[in-house]
C-alpha cells in the first residue's frame, strides 16, 4: 500500500523510483527548494502585513485578527503574571471567557511569547500566519514524498497547492487555527505508522503527543483529520486485495491507539473538561449552520483572492470572504476526476484500494460540506443532505459545514501528486495525452494562484494607553472600556488591552469583547446555546447602534439610570473614545454618532493625551452630572 508503512504484503505499492529524478539521492536539495519556495509564497501572500504590521490589519476579517493578537498577548500575561491558559478574566467583565471553548492556540501563545513581548502581538500574528502557510505546504510535500511519490517535483507542486489552495488563502484572513494545515499531514503520517510491528508503544506515544499539540492549535481541524483517517482506513481495510493485510495489522494498530488514548487523554484531561463542562461553556456555535455551508457551485467557482478574480471570474457564493473554503474552479475539478480515472485504470489492486479510499474521503466530506439543506447558486432548496442527521451530534454540532470542504484540498493534492509523477516520469506513452494532461495542470492551477491578502489601516494605539496614563484612571484590576464597546466589528478596546499584556503590564479589564460564549449566564450553570460576544445590555447596544448604523437615540433619564446600572454591573471606572475607530472596508464606524451619544449620556468629557475620557463615579447617576 502506498500510504502505509512498507510491508511485504499484497497491497504493498511503494512509490516507484524515478530514474529521471536526479534529486532522489540528495533529498535535502529538494527539501530546501520546496521550503524556500513555500516561504517566499507565504511572504508574498502576507506582504502587506509585513510592510507595516503595527498599522495594517486584514480588512476582510478585522475581528479575528484582534482575537488572535489578544490570545498571543495573553500568553505573555500567563508567563509574567500567571493565569489559566483556558480561562481568562480580563475580558467580558465580570464573567470572563472560556478559552478552551473558543480557539486558544495555547502552544502558539506560549511558544511565541518571547517574540510577542519583544515585537508585539502584531508581529507574532503575521509570523505565525506566514509560517502556517509555508509549513502546511512543506508538511504535505514531505508526506506525499514519503508515502506516495518519489518524484520531488510532483510532491513539491502538490504540496504547494495544499499550502496555498483557495481555502487556505481565504482562512488566511485572520485564522491562525485554520491556516495550520500542517497538522493534517503530520498526524496522518503518524497514523500510517501505527501498523509497524514492534513499535506500537513508541508510535502510540508520539501520536498522543501530536494530538495534544493539534488540539491546542486547531481542535476542529484535528476532528476533521481524525474523521478523514477513520473513513480512509475503514474503506481501505474492506477492499478485497488488502483485507488479510489489514486483519494482520489490526492488533498492532489497536495496541498503539490504546497508548495514544492514555497519553492524549492524560495531557488533554483539563482542556477537554474546560471545553465540554467548564464554566461558560455552550452548545453549538454562535454561527448559523444553515448559512455557513458549501454551495456545490462554489466548488466550480474561483475565490476572490485568486488570479482569476482579477479578470472578473470571482464568486460571491460564500457566507463571507474568510469562508471561501473550496473554490477550486471547473478546470481543477475536471482534472481531478480525469486523474482519478487514469490512475485507476493503470493501478495495481493494492493501489486501487488506496485510490478508492481517498476518493471516498473526498465524497463524504464534500457531501457533509453542503450542510443540512442543499443550496444552489445562493438559494437554499428543500432537499435534505447528510449533515441534517449529523448536526445535533457532539462535535458536529459545534462545527461549520462549509469547513469540511477543506479536507478536499488534501484529496486533490494526493491525486495531483500521483498524476504529476506519472506525467513527469514518462509513464504515459501517448504524446497527445501527455500534452493534454500537462496543459490541464497549468490551466487548473494558474487561475487559482493566490493574490496577496487585502489590508487596511487600523487605528493606532492611543498615547493614553501606550504611555500608561490609563493607570491614573483605573484601579488595580479595574475595568476600562473604549467606545464603542469591543466587538468583532469594532475591537479597538480589545486590541489595546492586548498591547498592555504584551508589554508584560498588568492590564485593565474590559466588558464585552470578541469571543464565543453562552447566550445567557444562568446561575445553575446549564449550558446555553452559543453566541458571538456577550449578551448585549442596553448601554453597550446603545453605542453599537451608534457606531454601526449611525443611529443617535433620543436619551431619557431612564436611559441614564440604566447606564448607571450597566456600568455598575461591569464595574466600569473609565470610558474613553479615540479620535478614530477601526472598522473594515465593508463598514466604517460612525465615530461622530458615538461621541454625540456619549456626551448626551455621560456629560462633557475631559481631553487626556489623545482621547476623550469620562470617569464613572460609583453610585452617581449620569443625569446628576
Amino acid at each position: 500500500m502506498s500510504v502505509a508503512a512498507p510491508a511485504s504484503a499484497a497491497s504493498t505499492d511503494p512509490p516507484s523510483e524515478s530514474a529521471g529524478t536526479p534529486l532522489r539521492d540528495r533529498p535535502w536539495r529538494a527539501h530546501l527548494t520546496v521550503a524556500l519556495i513555500a516561504l517566499a509564497l507565504a511572504g508574498y501572500v502576507t506582504n502587506w502585513l509585513w510592510r507595516d504590521p503595527y498599522n495594517h490589519v486584514l480588512s476582510d476579517n478585522v475581528g479575528d485578527q484582534a482575537w488572535f493578537e489578544w490570545l498571543l498577548a495573553y500568553g505573555v500575561h500567563i508567563i509574567s503574571h500567571g493565569g489559566d491558559p483556558y480561562f481568562a478574566e480580563m475580558m467580558n467583565a465580570p464573567h470572563g471567557v472560556n478559552l478552551a471553548a473558543n480557539t486558544s492556540i495555547t502552544v502558539y501563545t506560549l511558544l511565541f511569547a518571547p517574540l510577542t513581548y519583544l515585537a508585539g502581538p502584531q508581529v507574532s500574528f503575521v509570523t505565525i500566519l506566514s509560517l502556517n502557510m509555508a509549513g502546511t505546504a512543506f508538511a504535505w510535500y514531505l508526506f506525499l514524498r514519503r508515502w506516495l511519490v518519489r518524484n520531488p517535483v510532483a510532491a513539491g507542486v502538490a504540496g504547494l497547492f495544499c499550502g496555498f489552495a483557495p481555502g487556505v488563502i481565504s482562512h488566511g484572513n485572520g485564522h491562525l487555527n485554520w491556516t495550520a494545515g500542517w497538522i493534517a499531514p503530520v498526524v496522518l503520517w503518524q497514523v500510517l505508522k501505527l501498523r509497524e510491528r514492534g513499535r506500537w508503544l513508541r508510535n502510540g506515544i508520539v501520536l498522543g503527543l501530536l494530538l495534544t499539540v493539534g488540539f491546542s492549535v486547531a481542535p476542529e481541524g484535528l476532528f476533521f483529520t481524525a474523521l478523514a483517517s477513520g473513513v480512509f482506513l475503514g474503506v481501505w481495510a474492506l477492499a478485497k486485495p488488502v483485507r488479510a493485510e489489514a486483519r494482520e495489522a489490526l492488533p498492532t494498530v489497536l495496541a498503539a491507539l490504546g497508548v495514544t488514548a492514555v497519553v492524549a487523554g492524560s495531557l488533554l484531561a483539563y482542556p477537554l473538561y474546560m471545553h465540554f463542562a467548564g464554566p461558560l461553556t455552550f452548545t453549538g456555535t454562535g454561527f448559523d449552520q444553515r448559512d455557513f455551508v458549501e454551495d456545490p457551485a462554489s466548488y466550480l467557482s474561483f475565490a476572490s483572492r485568486s488570479l482569476a478574480a482579477l479578470f472578473g471570474l470571482g464568486s460571491e457564493l460564500a457566507s463571507n470572504r474568510t469562508e471561501e473554503t473550496s473554490y477550486f474552479g471547473v478546470p481543477l475539478i475536471l482534472l481531478s476526476f480525469a486523474a482519478l480515472a487514469l490512475l485507476w485504470r493503470r493501478a495495481e489492486p493494492g493501489r486501487r484500494a488506496t485510490l478508492r479510499a481517498v476518493a471516498m474521503v473526498g465524497l463524504v466530506f464534500m457531501l457533509i460540506s453542503f450542510g443540512p439543506r442543499l443550496n444552489w447558486m445562493g438559494t437554499e432548496l428543500n432537499i435534505p443532505m447528510p449533515y441534517a442527521a449529523l448536526s445535533h451530534l457532539p462535535l458536529f454540532d459545534s462545527a461549520l459545514p462549509t469547513r469540511f470542504g477543506l479536507v478536499l484540498i488534501g484529496v486533490i493534492g494526493i491525486l495531483l501528486a500521483l498524476l504529476l509523477e506519472q506525467l513527469l516520469d514518462r509513464k504515459f506513452t501517448s504524446v497527445t495525452l501527455k500534452a493534454a494532461l500537462g496543459a490541464g495542470v497549468v490551466v487548473s492551477l494558474l487561475p487559482i494562484f493566490p493574490l496577496p491578502l487585502r489590508y487596511q489601516e487600523r487605528t493606532p494605539e492611543p498615547a493614553f494607553i501606550a504611555n500608561g496614563t490609563w493607570k491614573e484612571y483605573v484601579s488595580d484590576n479595574g475595568v476600562l472600556t473604549a467606545l464603542p464597546f469591543a466587538l468583532n466589528v469594532h475591537a479597538d478596546g480589545q486590541r489595546w488591552q492586548s498591547y498592555t499584556m504584551a508589554r508584560g503590564e498588568k492590564p485593565f479589564r474590559i466588558p464585552d469583547g470578541y469571543f464565543l460564549g453562552p447566550q445567557n449566564y444562568d446561575e445553575d450553570g446549564r449550558h446555553q446555546p452559543g453566541r458571538i460576544g456577550a449578551p448585549a445590555r442596553a448601554t453597550d447596544w446603545l453605542f453599537t447602534r451608534a457606531a454601526f448604523y449611525g443611529y443617535v437615540a433620543q436619551l431619557t433619564n431612564g436611559d441614564r439610570a440604566q447606564a448607571r446600572q450597566d456600568f455598575q454591573y461591569w464595574g466600569v471606572e473609565t470610558v474613553i473614545l479615540a479620535d478614530s475607530v477601526t472598522g473594515s472596508d465593508h463598514h466604517l464606524p460612525f465615530r461622530e454618532a458615538v461621541e454625540i451619544t456619549a456626551i448626551d449620556l455621560l456629560g462633557q468629557p475631559e481631553r487626556v493625551d489623545d482621547v476623550l475620557v469620562w470617569r464613572i463615579r460609583p453610585g452617581v447617576d449620569p443625569v446628576d452630572r
